[in-house]
């Protein structure tokens, strides 16, 4: 499993890559071929980010809240 510091900047590192992508098409310099190779991109970035966070997720579900230990 990786570590939270970890799994932190990966998706960092996607929401950077998803604002840059958002910056570019904003700009309107874009040829449309290349603009929708980039929405493209940006729906397989965003997949990945929402599987990141459900992940997340499931294992939060998992863990014992905080002061609340396991019966036995």
């Amino acid at each position: 499993m990786s570590e939270p510091a970890q799994d932190t900047d990966e998706l960092d590192a996607l929401v950077t890559r998803l604002d840059r992508a958002a910056e570019q098409l904003r700009s309107g310099d874009l040829s449309a071929d290349a603009a929708a190779s980039l929405v493209e991109e940006c729906a397989g970035l965003a997949s990945q980010a929402s599987a990141e966070l459900d992940r997340r997720a499931r294992a939060a579900g998992r863990e014992p809240i905080p002061g609340q230990d396991r019966l036995l």
